[in-house]
């Protein structure tokens, strides 16, 4: 694995790709239909967990029904869709990537974006060639990253979790690196507020380069090895 002797999977959502902006429009869009109240980033940030409809719960004072749900979620992406567009790579991430690929270090993505959705985002950006692997959900959306992470690091070709750091913007990032036996880092440029992810016991940071640091500080001390 190089000189950093460590493995990073990248969260896409949020983290790779700043789309904090498009998924605000899109959760204010799915909540008109029910009649709810636009939601700002920051009450975002504060109350924003998984399984979704748990995040749905805080806002409502009730779990949705399964025909809310659904509903929600169908209009949730359709104007997902319409904002992605106008979003970016986050700051720095090109060659972020371009740099631990250069300095041998191996990465992948893991992403709860559906796969047949994000490989042609990832390719779009031309970015494809830094990853050994890209994974987007596969199944139902609303769930936790956990169990898609034991099938992505199955796929990596004998790389350890113990050799892993997620680097992620949710406290489920921190939760599927746990389940596998892997090492986390959590940005705040996504999903969660500092205050939120702090309490995962992990180190959180606010730049994708904080991020990457702490992989190679993680590798350098020897914490990986075993």
């Amino acid at each position: 694995m190089g000189k950093h002797g460590a493995h990073i999977v990248w969260d896409w959502n949020g983290t790779l790709f700043h789309d904090i902006d498009a998924v605000i429009a899109a959760t204010n869009a799915a909540f008109a239909e029910l009649g709810l109240d636009p939601i700002t980033l920051e009450r975002y940030r504060e109350l924003y967990c998984v399984p979704i409809p748990r995040f749905y719960e805080r806002l409502m004072g009730r779990l949705p029904s399964e025909a809310e749900w659904d509903h929600m979620d169908v209009v949730f992406h359709r104007h997902y869709q319409d904002h992605r567009v106008r979003c970016a790579l986050a700051d720095g991430a090109e060659d972020l990537l371009a740099r631990w690929q250069g300095a041998g270090g191996t990465q992948s993505i893991m992403s709860m974006y559906g796969h047949d959705e994000l490989l042609p985002l990832v390719r779009g950006f031309g970015i494809e060639r830094r990853f050994i692997r890209v994974d987007g959900r596969t199944g139902p959306s609303g769930g936790s990253k956990a169990e898609h992470m034991v099938r992505h690091l199955a796929g990596l070709d004998g790389i350890p979790a113990r050799h892993t750091i997620v680097i992620g913007d949710a406290l489920d990032d921190a939760v599927a690196a746990a389940h596998v036996g892997a090492h986390a880092v959590l940005y705040t440029g996504g999903s969660h507020s500092r205050a939120s992810l702090v309490p995962a016991g992990v180190p959180v940071v606010d730049s994708l380069a904080e991020a990457v640091l702490e992989a190679e500080r993680l590798a350098g001390r020897g914490r990986l090895a075993g």
